[in-house]
């Protein structure tokens, strides 16, 4: 584990994000705060970075570290959390989005509890005092107990007697998931996705890659409301699902 904690007084400051940090429940607990060019996004077992411009995002996974710095007041650091490869994983997803997976649950939960604790975070190059964004943490007390308990809530989650297939898998959030598609709907949203007892409307895609040729085995992809999307394949007996970054084989 990396975690440094210090008093270090920094004579310049860059500009500050302001907004409001929120909370999303739902399949995928998030808390989050969005400004006008950066988002910084925490789920139940990892951070999500978009910083102001792609060539940081390809910084920092080049660098493999991040500098996870947080700050009593716009000045005085009172902590930190080295994220680097011998703790975590880190890539860029979605295109643009730096992703750092925590190895070790405690590493993470330090982090979570230094956000909730202090003023501001700053997230700043690993091998020097360059900061890629600062964010305000007014507020991210409340969107971390959010977060803690939702995560906590799918984590000991204990599943009911399935009705269909049922796949199973995860992370550090191990997930039970289910779907049904009502053929007879004339609604966009003609299935529901339920993981660990949360269901979500969803619209089936069946020409998901488009002109691209499917993955072997692709039957349909499940849309949902929540902007979730779930990939379901049958091939040679066997049957799985791919959600977020993991596959969830068939476990019925």
């Amino acid at each position: 584990m990396t975690r440094l904690f210090s008093i270090l007084v920094l004579v310049v400051a860059p500009m500050q994000a302001l907004a409001n940090w929120q909370f999303n429940g739902g399949t995928n607990p998030i808390a989050f705060i969005q400004t006008n060019n950066m988002t910084l996004e925490l789920q139940c077992d990892r951070i999500r970075f978009a910083p102001a411009g792609y060539e940081d995002s390809q910084d920092i996974a080049n660098k493999q570290g991040l500098s996870i710095r947080f700050m009593k007041n716009g000045t005085t650091e009172v902590g930190a959390f080295q994220a680097g490869g011998q703790n975590s994983s880190i890539r860029i997803v979605d295109n643009y989005p730096v992703e750092i997976a925590f190895f070790d649950p405690a590493d993470y939960r330090f982090v979570l509890e230094q956000i909730a604790a202090n003023a501001t975070l700053d997230l700043s190059m690993i091998d020097q005092d360059i900061t890629y964004g600062i964010f305000d943490l007014k507020g991210s007390a409340a969107a971390v107990r959010s977060l803690t308990s939702a995560c906590q809530s799918t984590a000991s989650f204990s599943p009911e007697a399935p009705e269909g297939v049922v796949y199973c898998g995860g992370g550090a959030v191990k997930r039970q998931i289910e779907y049904v598609i009502d053929e007879t709907s004339n609604s966009d949203w003609n299935a529901s996705v339920t993981v660990n007892g949360q269901s979500v409307k969803a619209m089936t895609a069946y020409s998901y890659f488009g002109n691209a040729e499917p993955p072997q085995g692709f039957v349909v992809a499940l849309l949902g409301e929540d902007r979730s999307e779930f990939l379901v394949f049958e091939d040679q007996g066997q049957r799985w699902m791919e959600y977020g970054d993991y596959r969830y084989d068939q476990c019925n």
